[in-house]
């Protein structure tokens, strides 16, 4: 039976994977609230400052009802090891290499991780009998696709980078385990996160701080990217209610019309998206405003790999958990300058 907010929160025990990372920390967080015990893994990669990925997970080992643990998804027995002794209710997947530019440079890392490490993800739900195996997937799965707003019914089946590759793979791997060993899953396409705590590698970060240090910014297709913006909140809050939507069959899925998004196992597909794109240059506009500082331009050509826009249909994931993202650029912005000079004493 599906759980519904109204009912007493019966607290489970959950493995959240990528712990020490953006989301991960933040999901950590909001579940321990609501009385979770959370065991968050984490390798600690120097993909980025191994220190900002400290200070998160800071935040969170001082609850009693969390437990660090330092593993890499692709080590396969100590990752058996940790499914057979805790015996988790819910795996919520949010480690993975990360970004589409370093797939160019290093495949390899986004094979370990996203591929290896996913299968051991996997079998360890399958022989640790977890009820629900939550995922990320990734707003660049759509690819190639031109048709907007970007939906979960719809085909896609052409990539443009190893990462979007990986996060397909994904979604085809845990559709296969749900349907030969009935392991629940249900996959999430992020939408660009930003906010607090978020990843230096991402523009936001990126422009933050090149602007108050006075360097020029790359902007890329000239300043005409559009995305669509996902404060954190609205992600976090998305995925709590998804965990708690265990997906069953879809009666009416049929293989002569076949619904990417659905399927006769239980699996389900949303996007997490604020459903609103943003040009990347009235993104920079309102961070130039909250920092009180113009940005040095550098206007670039597309990169090989990025997509010229993203935006979110959501309708499946209002109809099925209620939730609908809302929190706007310039309030989510203003929030993470906030945090950028609190945390960097500026």
């Amino acid at each position: 039976m599906n759980q519904t907010h109204s009912s007493p929160h019966v607290p489970r025990k959950i493995l959240v994977t990528g712990a020490a990372g953006f989301i991960g920390f933040h999901l950590s967080k909001r579940l321990l609230e609501q009385g979770d015990e959370v065991v968050g893994l984490d390798n600690l990669n120097d993909y980025y400052d191994v220190n900002l990925k400290l200070s998160r997970l800071k935040q969170v080992t001082m609850q009693e009802k969390f437990k660090p643990v330092r593993l890499d998804l692709a080590d396969r027995d100590g990752m058996a090891r940790l499914f057979q002794e805790e015996q988790f209710d819910v795996v919520v997947n949010l480690a993975a290499q990360a970004g589409v530019r370093y797939s160019l440079i290093n495949p390899h890392a986004y094979v370990d991780t996203n591929l290896v490490g996913f299968v051991n993800i996997l079998e360890g739900c399958r022989h640790n009998s977890v009820k629900h195996l939550v995922f990320a997937s990734s707003s660049s799965v759509y690819g190639a696709n031109t048709k907007m707003p970007f939906s979960v019914h719809h085909n896609v089946d052409h990539p443009v980078s190893l990462y979007a590759a990986t996060k397909k793979s994904n979604e085809l791997m845990a559709h296969t385990y749900a349907s030969l060993y009935r392991i629940p899953s249900t996959g999430l396409r992020f939408f660009t996160v930003y906010g607090p705590w978020g990843r230096p590698d991402m523009a936001l970060f990126l422009f933050t701080k090149a602007i108050l240090e006075g360097k020029p910014i790359d902007v890329f297709n000239f300043g005409k990217m559009q995305r669509d913006f996902t404060y954190i909140d609205d992600i976090t809050e998305g995925v709590i209610r998804v965990i708690d939507r265990v997906p069953g069959p879809n009666p009416d899925w049929s293989g002569d019309m076949p619904d990417p998004s659905t399927s006769y196992a239980p699996y389900r597909l949303y996007n997490i998206g604020n459903n609103n794109p943003v040009e990347l240059m009235r993104f920079i506009g309102v961070l130039e405003d909250c920092l009180g500082k113009k940005a040095v331009k550098n206007l670039l050509p597309i990169q090989p790999g990025d997509v010229p826009a993203t935006y979110a249909d959501v309708d499946d994931l209002i109809r099925n958990v209620g939730f609908k993202p809302s929190t706007s650029i310039e309030e989510g912005i203003s929030r993470f300058v906030e945090w950028y000079k609190g945390y960097y004493k500026l």
